[in-house]
């Protein structure tokens, strides 16, 4: 028992020194109202954000619930961000007089995005951290990212919903969304036909129940073809070894069953002893 107490006070010491260093950590506890997080976002808020801290950006989030974020945000991007909240809830428009944007309707109805576009006009961040349902999380993507500046980003939260019931179809749920983008950015690839012509989202970035999708369109429209910095002289190319070692597979397949194994398993195996 005393050894279970002390790795549970190491990871607690770790948790709290880690948040220590988060800005977007301490813009939350700066927040005059509540607000709810998992500790496990701070450090993507930061990796995520942190380049727009301090400049006049726009900034939309949906789900304002409490209140607590709209303070936070504002905390965090400083005085010159333009705040906007979204929400179903009419009550959110409370928050007008403490001078942030609030819009009221449903994040599943494209009509109500097709208003609030025209309304607002292009931003530079989303952050969805509304009702979590397939539908409402794809709903959003497919409705904002043509309104989202280049250098700019679209943020799905709590995208572990994918993983749990009473969230919509599986079938369709929010992954599989991000999955099919996995496709769309991969078959840009020069010799693939046909030419992929969804360039909205440049790349992706994935963190513990957070998809960030990354919008750049000159980079993401940049023709993939293959290149030299300098080609070699005829005669002087390397030998293509890529498939020259199949000996190891055949000596080694116990463990590379293995490793193939826990590459594809959810969960971290024990530890193996390579020999």
């Amino acid at each position: 028992m005393p050894e279970k107490n002390d790795q549970h006070k190491h990871t607690t010491d770790n948790v709290v020194a880690e948040l220590s260093r988060s800005e977007s950590y301490a813009a939350y506890l700066g927040s005059p109202e509540p607000s709810f997080k998992h500790t496990t976002y701070f450090p993507a808020y930061d990796a995520l954000l942190s380049k727009f801290r301090g400049k006049p950006i726009t900034f939309v989030e949906i789900g304002v619930l409490n209140g607590g974020s709209l303070f936070m945000w504002r905390n965090f991007f400083g005085p010159a961000a333009r705040i906007i909240g979204v929400d179903l809830n009419p009550g959110a428009k409370q928050w007008e007089q403490h001078g942030f944007e609030i819009y009221i309707g449903s994040q599943q109805d494209p009509v109500f995005w097709q208003e609030f576009c025209e309304s607002v006009g292009q931003v530079n961040v989303v952050l969805d951290d509304g009702g979590h349902t397939y539908l409402q999380q794809i709903i959003t993507a497919e409705c904002l990212l043509d309104n989202i500046v280049d250098g700019g980003m679209l943020i799905i939260e709590d995208t572990h919903t994918s993983y749990m019931p009473d969230f919509g179809n599986n079938s369709i749920n929010f992954l599989k969304y991000v999955f099919q983008w996995v496709h769309k950015i991969n078959s840009r690839f020069g010799e693939f036909k046909p030419t992929q012509e969804d360039r909205r989202v440049f790349s992706l970035e994935i963190f513990e129940s957070i998809v960030a999708f990354k919008v750049d369109r000159p980079k993401s429209n940049i023709v993939s073809e293959p290149t030299w910095n300098k080609p070699p002289n005829d005669g002087d190319e390397a030998q293509d070894f890529r498939k020259a070692d199949k000996e190891s597979l055949a000596r080694n397949k116990t463990l590379i069953d293995q490793i193939l194994s826990d590459a594809f398993s959810i969960h971290k195996a024990p530890n193996r002893d390579p020999s």
